[in-house]
């Protein structure tokens, strides 16, 4: 056939000094622009980022003395922690951190908790759920790839898997000026996985009812295509340290306006040297902050000059 002789039609460009000039030119002059851009964009988003974990103790206290704290339930996990100054500092008091809202954060402002060392992409970890349990009653009992959280008892657990069963379940209250800040919990999941991976029909049947208890708890009245919270946990990162969406705020923020938050301090890190940061973030039209997108476009866009300059040096001197 013309398929196995090769005698297919084809385009054959014939690289002219010219036209790789030419390419490479249009490939610079495009790039750089974005580049620049993206630089811009990213500068302008406002973060504020806060390692709490091992900010609510002492700063001599040791692991055993850790772990007993966050695996009593009876033990105080409230940290109350202030976002004013313009400069980091520790005062008599260790438990409390002050830190500057730099300039003003226009609404909506994003909530992220980030976890460090915590790796969601274990291959155990990752298969540990059952799609068809979450997205409709009917597969309550597809609990086969849930193991070694899939029953209660003689029952079927409703989310089952490590990934549901370690929900995080640190929470924040924002307060400013002695006035509350609403977080909007609304919208922070995917638009698909409210409407086709989790079931309107499905609600939490034996979670977190043994002795060994995970993470978070979950509301056995609402079904789970209105648990966001789980929604955005059971998304798994490709990552070891990662953010996920907690909340919005819709207000604007001052510049060096005095932002108060209370965190229950719940999720056990410890066992393992994990890291909670809270993280307090604009948007701008590329996403959060990075840099590495505009650094990526200036870099592909300079070499592209540099080797149409070079060329056109060499076509001119040595054609």
């Amino acid at each position: 056939s013309r398929f196995t002789q090769q005698e297919l039609p084809a385009w054959k460009p014939i690289l002219t000094p010219g036209w790789v000039i030419a390419v490479f030119v249009l490939i610079g002059i495009t790039f750089i622009p974005i580049g620049l851009a993206s630089l811009f964009a990213s500068e302008r988003v406002v973060e504020i980022v806060d390692r709490y974990d091992d900010g609510c103790f002492f700063l001599n206290t040791n692991q055993s003395l850790l772990l007993d704290y966050i695996r009593n339930p009876k033990s105080n996990k409230t940290c109350t922690r202030s976002l004013t100054s313009p400069l980091f500092s520790v005062l008599s008091n260790l438990t409390t951190f002050i830190f500057q809202v730099p300039k003003k954060m226009r609404s909506p402002i994003y909530i992220y908790y980030q976890l460090g060392n915590f790796y969601q992409n274990h291959r155990r970890y990752v298969k540990s759920r059952s799609d068809k349990q979450l997205r409709s009653r009917k597969g309550e009992d597809e609990i086969k790839d849930c193991q070694p959280i899939a029953r209660s008892g003689e029952k079927p657990i409703v989310p089952c898997g490590l990934i549901a069963w370690s929900l995080f379940n640190d929470t924040y209250a924002f307060s400013s000026k002695n006035k509350a800040l609403t977080v909007d919990k609304k919208d922070i999941a995917w638009k698909s996985d409210k409407e086709h991976k989790f079931g309107s029909d499905v609600y939490p049947k034996n979670f977190q009812s043994d002795g060994l208890i995970g993470g978070g708890k979950l509301n056995h009245s609402i079904p789970l295509s209105e648990q966001e919270d789980l929604m955005v946990w059971m998304r798994t990162a490709a990552l070891p340290t990662f953010r996920k969406l907690y909340g919005k705020i819709t207000v604007d923020l001052e510049a060096n306006e005095a932002i108060t938050v209370v965190i229950q301090n719940n999720y056990n890190t410890y066992e393992f040297g994990g890291e909670k940061k809270l993280v307090l973030s604009t948007t701008s039209w590329i996403g959060g902050k990075n840099n590495f997108l505009g650094i990526a476009y200036l870099c592909v866009g300079g070499i592209c000059l540099f080797l149409a300059i070079n060329f056109i040096l060499m076509y001119i001197f040595r054609p």
